[in-house]
């Protein structure tokens, strides 16, 4: 991963952390948790500037018979992210826009999961 999807990540994870929201899935956590999906980002450069547009997902979990407290998890999420600072602290990279582009949850018998896609745009000043 480039610098731009590491500083984004680390920001995002830093933005998230009281929501339960990981790393990577947590080998013993309880349900809900939500895990920060890797950036997918492409260069939109300009003069001057150094650029990424793209998306990043969080991934969510729960078990129950209606998916309640998943709905409320996916909720705090984009209320977290919408409020991100715009220095993600890392390497001069700044967040320019955040928007959410889908969010869904799906269910097969008890099991629920879902899923919120933000489209971002970041960048840093050459030089």
């Amino acid at each position: 991963m480039n610098g731009a999807g590491e500083a984004l990540r680390a920001a995002m994870l830093r933005q998230l952390a009281p929501l339960r929201v990981f790393d990577a899935p947590p080998v013993r956590a309880a349900l809900p948790y939500a895990v920060v999906g890797e950036p997918v980002l492409a260069a939109i450069d300009a003069a001057g500037l150094s650029g990424r547009g793209g998306t990043i997902v969080i991934a969510a979990e729960d078990e129950g018979e209606a998916p309640d407290r998943l709905r409320r998890l996916l909720a705090g999420v984009e209320a977290a992210v919408d409020a991100m600072p715009t220095d993600l602290g890392a390497g001069g990279w700044r967040l320019a826009s955040v928007a959410l582009s889908r969010s869904r949850i799906v269910g097969k018998g008890r099991r629920w999961t879902g899923m919120t896609e933000f489209a971002v745009r970041l960048y840093r000043a050459n030089g």
